[in-house]
């Protein structure tokens, strides 16, 4: 009996997982939106502590300060969408921010700072239009209105990325409009 129940258990996770990578390959779906958004607030929590502990100029370790905390609370607010939708979230940061963060642990200094924040700035170009697409043609309601109710903040973290990056860079980068 122990062994069926077990084994029923398990085809329910693997048919979970299953159906979840199936929507993933259909495009852009809430499977989808889940995962890239969760492995990009991993990132962003990971990077930011990193970042916390080893920049050197202060308003990069505010902004990464910024990040760990802003991102920690809206991980944990799409990991309940995604229990209560039954979507799978990102075990880990994907391979991109895996080589970022490789990357930044062999820099120190204003070198360090530059790299952190231009990938701050990449990163949050996308992960705003991410968050746009999910707002405007995602399905689950609860994770739409999660979408719409989240964009401001990552809006402003953009453009604060950019402020700081430009100033980095010695003022050539301007904080533009996302």
């Amino acid at each position: 009996m122990r062994r069926l129940l077990l084994g029923l258990a398990l085809g329910a996770v693997f048919l979970g997982f299953a159906r979840a990578r199936e929507d993933v390959g259909k495009g852009d779906t809430d499977a989808t939106f889940v995962l890239k958004a969760s492995a990009g607030g991993l990132a962003e929590v990971n990077l930011g502590m990193l970042a916390a502990r080893r920049a050197s100029d202060p308003a990069v370790k505010r902004f990464a300060q910024k990040m760990v905390d802003d991102h920690t609370k809206a991980n944990k607010e799409l990991l309940a969408r995604a229990d209560k939708a039954r979507l799978l979230a990102a075990p880990r940061m994907d391979a991109e921010h895996e080589k970022l963060a490789e990357t930044l642990a062999t820099l120190s200094g204003a070198a360090f700072d530059r790299e952190f924040m231009a990938g701050q700035v990449k990163d949050h170009e996308v992960t705003v239009a991410l968050f746009e697409k999910e707002s405007k043609n995602g399905k689950n309601e609860d994770l739409r209105s999660w979408a719409v109710k989240t964009l401001p903040d990552l809006r402003e973290h953009l453009k604060m990325a950019r402020d700081i990056n430009g100033k980095l860079k010695g003022g050539t980068e301007k904080s533009k409009a996302p």
